[in-house]
């Protein structure tokens, strides 16, 4: 049994390298928010890995000097005003050094208002409708073709040929590079969750409810994301892909998608 579950768990990690690069720390993104909020989870991690320096160092310390074998003997005193007020204080101002600079931040954040795009996206039991509001443009964005054949069961495909395995779309999310974009996020069925890390966001979906969010990327790029809240049986097929191209390559992009849908139109 134990070596079964061994052989399983090795199976799991081998497994989980066909389709995603190891990462121990969370990325610095490509927006100046993204920068704030990994600067905001370095400094709460270093502050987290002094405490615990502090606190462990003076536990050994402790524990080694005044262990019975050295003759300790205990304490007569019942308290200590001037400690239980250091450890009172102390924590106190840690938390404030910690708390106004992630207080700016987050109202950052949430401040939507002058975008350059407004896009509404809407998820669907698998996919993600996108409408850019002031463009008169639609699509919807599900699972590319290749990962759909691989996913299959008994489908014959090697995953680690497939490339970005059940992180890449048919038809992705287009931005041009430096302006700001306003999400607007919904659901037609259950929550979903819109995550791209490195635009450093993370926002539901939810049926009846409109979420806002807003990203304003520095660098052109493909960037890659999933729905991180659990929707149903395919919950991981249903990936978000965002291609931030030049302001030239993106008016490019409008205009061969008006042309095309304008096309389709007059085909009816």
């Amino acid at each position: 049994m134990i070596r079964k579950s061994i052989m399983s768990l090795l199976g799991l990690l081998l497994a989980s390298t066909a389709s995603a690069d190891w990462a121990l720390n969370m990325p610095r993104g490509v927006t100046d928010l993204s920068a704030e909020t990994y600067g905001l989870h370095m400094m709460v991690f270093w502050w987290c890995v002094a405490i615990g320096v502090v606190v462990f160092g003076v536990m050994i310390i402790s524990l080694f000097m005044h262990r019975k074998s050295k003759g300790a003997e205990p304490a007569s005193f019942s308290h200590s005003t001037v400690a239980e007020v250091l450890w009172t204080a102390i924590p106190v101002v840690i938390l404030l050094i910690m708390a106004v600079p992630a207080a700016e931040t987050m109202v950052k954040l949430e401040d939507t208002r002058d975008p350059d795009i407004s896009i509404v996206a809407t998820a669907y039991q698998w996919k993600w409708h996108y409408e850019y509001q002031d463009e008169g443009i639609d699509f919807y964005s599900s699972l590319a073709r290749p990962s759909v054949e691989a996913r299959r069961k008994q489908s014959g495909v090697d995953v680690s040929t497939v490339e970005n395995y059940l992180l890449d779309v048919d038809r992705p999310v287009v931005v041009p590079k430096g302006a700001k974009v306003r999400l607007l996020l919904t659901s037609n069925d259950v929550i979903h969750s819109w995550w791209v890390p490195e635009l450093a966001i993370k926002k539901d979906a939810i049926p009846g409810i409109v979420n806002e969010t807003w990203f304003k990327p520095n660098e052109v790029g493909t960037y890659r994301g999933q729905c991180t809240e659990l929707c149903g049986k395919d919950h991981g097929y249903m990936p978000i892909v965002v291609e931030v191209v030049e302001p030239a390559a993106y008016q490019a992009w409008l205009d061969a998608r008006k042309d095309g849908d304008a096309k389709f139109a007059s085909a009816q």
